[in-house]
This record gives structure tokens, C-alpha cells and sequence, in this order.
């Protein structure tokens, strides 16, 4: 009986039984070697990249994010490999600068319908990596769906999709049985794997940067502050209900961990203790409500959402409120952001003065094959998205010339 799952848009040549292994194996291996993969050793996470080597990158967020989900998808009979692939790649599409590079190429990208992360890497995985002319990849149809945490093109009101218009032939064949607008268990375990990943270690990566003091929070009206900030961005409950979860999360021994950090190597080993609590309780949070509902046997495809209780998601969100009050909002840092931004910008309109001869010889022939002005902006916008946050600096200041101030 075959595998619908398995079937790549590009028919290939068998391989070699002998290995024993699986189209998902291999999809795996394709990710994990891809040149977008090795980039995002050298882009933004939440804090820039710097001399200390503590700080997580998007590469090793990916990991993370990868080990998560698949003990989630073993323990819930998923295919392992789909969603720890699904971990790997989720992040291929993110421009230099993360998500503040993704808002400033989504304003210069207009013309060409916007630019969003999850988008570019379908676009990655499925056209732009050199492995199969015009598939990208080919990965296979369930490790497609898998990466897919928002299975629609841009709508009206909403800031996430994950297809482009020209990307909907390849979107349109993986998602063939897929029903309208919902997400496979594995997209949803990879997505509930990115969300505690990110609280919880970008909350590490703050407290150890100094950004992040929990003592802080001693203070009521400084908890009332960072519940306003949570029920704002991050979650629809409301600020008082925040407050009572809070309240909660700071009492519990383990958080004093977080308190009087002073980069000691007991003061290390503490803050390991906290991290590594929160990410076994909110993913074994997740997996527990699901059997409960579901009872035992595999779940995979369609046959089951992700249950996650409400608390969790109140605890995910206000972990994340933590990196967005202190890290993302800290003083200073929106000089920053605006630097990049400019950068970004800059940059495009270097390069569409000065294309095809100033791209990569990857691009080049795209940009000469493209239809229209608003097909050639989408190739100069994949260029500069492929790039890393030194080589976006480098790039800009090479075409564009350097910025006064301050470097970035």
C-alpha cells in the first residue's frame, strides 16, 4: 500500500533500498543540508548575534524547536522525522534582523504582494534551494503540510499566511486532501514546539544578557505593566486573568531561578533548571490533553488536533512578554530596529537599480526570466531574504553605502 504522504511533486529516481531509509528521513537530510539551513547560524533569534556566543541564533532555535516536536510527535504517533523536519525548516524564509526585517520587507515587497515569513519558506523549500530544478527540495507532500503553520495566501486583516500567489500550483498539489484552512497535527505539534521554544528561551537568553531581571516583578504595578503588554500582543485573556497566572508561575520554586543572576556557573545551572521545566511542562501539557481526548493509538495527519489548555497558553504568552517587555522594547532598542529597517530598504532599492549584475549568480537568471516589474521585485526580494544579518550589513553598504551613526 503506498503512502500518499510520500509522494514528491518531482518524480525522482528510486533509491537505493539497501540504506532502509524513509522519504521522511530524507526529507530531514535535505533540510538539515541546504544552504538556507546553514545561514540561519548567522541570523537574528531575538537578541543581534554579538561576541557572546551564549546567545541563540535562528539555527539553533531551529534545533530546539526540532527536538521538541518530535518527542511531542513520538509520544502521539506521529512520524518522528515529519515533524522534526518541520522543526528544522520552519524558519528557512526569515529575512536578516527576524521579525523586524520580515515588517520591512513586507512594506517594500507591496508591489509584489507583501512579504511573510512562513511564505518564503514554502518559497525556499519548494523553488529557491538548489536540489531539484523548479521544486526546490521536493520534499515530500506530508513534510509540506507539516512546515505549513497558516495553510492560506494573504487575507484581508490578517498579517500571517504562508503562500505567495505564484507559489499556489505547488501549495494547491500538497494540500490536494488537505481540508480548507486547517492545519496537520504535525504543523500544529511544530507550531506549539516554536511557541514554547521561543518563550522560554528567549526568556534564557534575556535574563542572561542582563535584560531580564525577575526581582523586577516584585513590584504591582510592574506586573500590572507586563500583563497589559501580554493581553496586547500576545493573548486574548485578559489582563486581570494574566495577572492571577502570573502570580502563580512567580510563586513556584523553580522560577527562583531566574532571580539574582550573575552568569556564575551555579547561576547557569539554576537558570538550565527553570528553562528546562518550562519547555517539559508546557509540551507535556499539550501531549496530555490530547490523549485525553483521543485515547491511546497513532495520530497523524488529520485524525486529531493538538489540545493545549488554556493555562499553558496563558503561562507561553507571558513568558513571551517577558523578552517583548525587557529584550524587544528595551531602551535603545528601537534606534536599532529603525537602522535595520533602513538598511533593508536601502538595499532593495540598490538592488533593482543595479540587477541583474548585483545578484547572486542564483538569482541573476531568474530576474532576467521574470514577466513583469512586480516579478522582478520578488527576486530581488528573495535575494536579500536569503541573506544574513553581516552579509545584509556588508551587501547594503557595499551598494548602497554605510549609514551615519553608529554601527548597527
Amino acid at each position: 500500500m503506498t503512502d500518499p504522504g510520500a509522494e514528491r511533486l518531482v518524480a525522482e529516481p528510486a533509491k537505493d533500498p539497501g540504506t532502509g531509509r524513509t522519504p521522511y528521513q530524507r526529507d530531514r537530510a535535505r533540510v538539515l543540508h541546504s544552504a538556507a539551513f546553514r545561514r540561519l547560524a548567522a541570523k537574528t533569534q531575538v537578541i543581534t548575534a554579538s561576541g557572546d556566543d551564549f546567545l541563540r541564533t535562528r539555527l539553533t532555535h531551529s534545533l530546539e524547536v526540532a527536538q521538541i516536536a518530535r518527542e511531542m510527535g513520538v509520544a502521539l504517533g506521529a512520524d518522528p522525522d515529519v515533524v522534526d523536519t518541520a522543526g528544522l525548516a520552519h524558519d528557512l524564509g526569515h529575512p536578516p534582523f527576524g521579525h523586524n526585517g520580515e515588517d520591512a520587507l513586507d512594506v517594500v515587497a507591496q508591489p509584489a504582494g507583501g512579504f511573510e515569513g512562513n511564505a518564503q519558506t514554502l518559497r525556499v523549500v519548494s523553488r529557491l534551494e538548489a536540489k531539484v530544478p523548479g521544486a526546490g527540495l521536493n520534499l515530500t507532500r506530508a513534510t509540506l503540510d507539516a512546515i505549513t503553520k497558516y495553510p492560506w495566501g494573504r487575507k484581508p486583516g490578517t498579517r500571517k499566511f504562508n503562500v505567495y500567489p505564484d507559489d499556489q500550483p505547488v501549495f494547491e498539489w500538497y494540500r490536494e486532501q488537505a481540508p480548507p484552512d486547517r492545519r496537520c497535527l504535525e504543523a500544529q505539534i511544530m507550531d506549539w514546539a516554536d511557541d514554547v521554544a521561543y518563550s522560554v528561551h528567549d526568556l534564557e537568553d534575556g535574563v542572561h544578557a542582563g535584560h531580564v531581571r525577575i526581582e523586577l516583578l516584585a513590584d504591582p504595578d510592574e506586573r500590572d505593566a507586563l500583563c497589559a503588554d501580554v493581553a496586547r500582543v500576545y493573548s486574548p485573556e485578559s489582563p486581570g486573568d494574566l495577572r492571577a497566572v502570573l502570580t502563580e508561575l512567580l510563586a513556584e520554586p523553580v522560577v527562583e531561578g531566574l532571580a539574582r543572576y550573575d552568569g556564575s556557573h551555579l547561576a547557569q545551572s539554576r537558570l538550565k533548571q527553570v528553562t528546562s521545566a518550562l519547555v517539559g511542562r508546557l509540551s507535556a501539557v499539550a501531549v496530555r490533553a490530547t490523549r485525553e481526548k483521543t485515547g491511546p493509538g497513532p495520530l497523524r495527519g488529520y485524525a486529531a488536533d493538538l489540545e493545549i489548555p488554556r493555562r499553558a497558553r496563558a503561562e507561553c504568552a507571558l513568558l513571551k512578554g517577558l523578552a517583548l517587555r525587557y529584550v524587544m522594547n528595551r531602551p535603545g532598542a528601537n534606534a536599532r530596529y529603525v537602522r535595520q529597517r533602513e538598511i533593508l530598504t536601502r538595499l532593495v532599492e540598490a538592488l533593482l537599480h543595479r540587477a541583474p549584475d548585483a545578484l547572486d549568480p542564483i538569482f541573476a537568471p531568474l530576474w532576467k526570466s521574470a514577466a513583469d516589474d512586480a516579478a522582478r521585485l520578488r527576486v530581488v526580494i528573495d535575494q536579500v531574504a536569503s541573506l544574513t544579518d553581516p552579509a545584509a550589513v556588508a551587501w547594503h553598504d557595499r551598494l548602497a553605502g554605510p549609514l551615519e551613526g553608529a554601527p548597527q
